[in-house]
């Protein structure tokens, strides 16, 4: 199934039914009063967060959805049946807006995450409702109430422990493949990754966490160049970022530049992405122009009070060593987040 994180879609709750004006007329009671009865509430609009799907794909072809009415009242004080609500499975990890106003209707987190996305129409009132001991007769009866009706903006954002950030060709599909089962399309072109994709990394027999490739970007992304967005706003979501320098093809200064260049593009699209927890990894440890440089890289990054590990996704040399060092650093994160919530 092709992967799709953005779409638009229009609902509309279900409007409330007619209240009913009628008089009771029966063979003993030819003046049995005022009988309308009330309208039948609309439908509302719900969102549900479900973790079997995995994309938005079915909203890029279905964009219409609407909840059912309530029924008219009827005489006899009968009452309208409410409407059903309608509701729409989305992924875990989508964000709901408002078109018109940009509030944010919902955060769908976790699996099973509900909420109201539009109010159905109250039923209008029947002319029983108005009878009093000084008005017995009342040919009143309210109209339904419209249900509410937005247009929506669905985004996706992958909910993932830790996330493989970097320029195109650093070697992000390469090392998901080497730590987990995910198989992404590896090819030696820019570019080769286009959608994000997820991996489970297990550190032992009874723990892992979640690792997401994320489309390369290139300077000016958080303009829109190259893939911009897509690769930026499921950065949002991770805890931690594993941030891969190439240096095969170009010098120690280069490498720090590609650095630079990753970071103020975070920085530009959302402060509090430049803020996240980095780990920084010379990739393609084993190409022998790479062995000679990694000296001098480790230099320059320890300059900058930053650990550089190397990895080979190639041979696996040093993956085991970032395996752990990314669990520790999540590990902390949800300790310290705990901790935070307990307070």
């Amino acid at each position: 199934m092709r992967f799709l994180d953005e779409a638009r879609i229009r609902i509309a709750a279900g409007a409330g039914g007619n209240g009913c004006s009628a008089f009771l007329r029966e063979k003993y009671r030819p003046r049995g009063g005022p009988a309308g009865g009330d309208g039948g509430d609309g439908g509302d609009v719900y969102a549900v967060a479900d973790e079997g799907m995995g994309t938005l794909l079915w909203y890029s072809a279905h964009r219409q959805f609407r909840a059912e009415h309530g029924e008219n009242g009827l005489g006899k004080c009968q009452h309208g049946r409410s409407g059903e609500d309608l509701t729409l499975k989305l992924p875990t990890g989508t964000i709901v807006k408002d078109l018109a106003t940009g509030e944010t209707v919902a955060d769908l987190i976790a699996d099973g995450d509900r909420a109201l996305l539009a109010r159905g129409g109250r039923g209008g009132r029947g002319n029983a409702r108005f009878a009093t001991s000084t008005h017995q007769a009342p040919r009143r009866a309210d109209p339904g109430e419209p249900g509410v009706e937005r247009e929506l903006s669905l985004e996706l954002r992958l909910l993932a422990d830790a996330g493989l950030i970097g320029l195109p060709n650093a070697g992000k599909s390469s090392l998901l493949a080497r730590v987990s089962a995910a198989r992404p399309k590896i090819a030696d072109y820019p570019f080769t990754t286009l959608e994000p994709v997820l991996g489970v990394v297990a550190v032992d027999p009874e723990t892992g966490f979640t690792l997401a490739d994320i489309p390369g970007l290139v300077e000016r992304a958080h303009e829109g160049r190259g893939l911009g967005h897509t690769f930026l706003r499921h950065v949002k979501r991770t805890a931690v970022l594993v941030h891969l320098v190439d240096v095969s093809a170009t010098d120690v200064d280069g490498g720090m530049r590609d650095f630079d260049t990753v970071n103020l593009e975070l920085a530009r699209y959302a402060q509090d992405l430049a803020e996240k927890p980095q780990i920084a990894v010379a990739s393609k440890a084993d190409l022998p122009s790479v062995g000679e440089r990694l000296p001098a890289l480790r230099q320059a990054f320890a300059d900058r009070n930053i650990d550089l590990l190397a990895v080979s996704s190639a041979t696996g040399a040093g993956c085991r060593e970032l395996v752990a060092r990314i669990y520790r650093e999540i590990s902390a994160l949800r300790v310290a987040s705990e901790a935070e919530a307990s307070r």
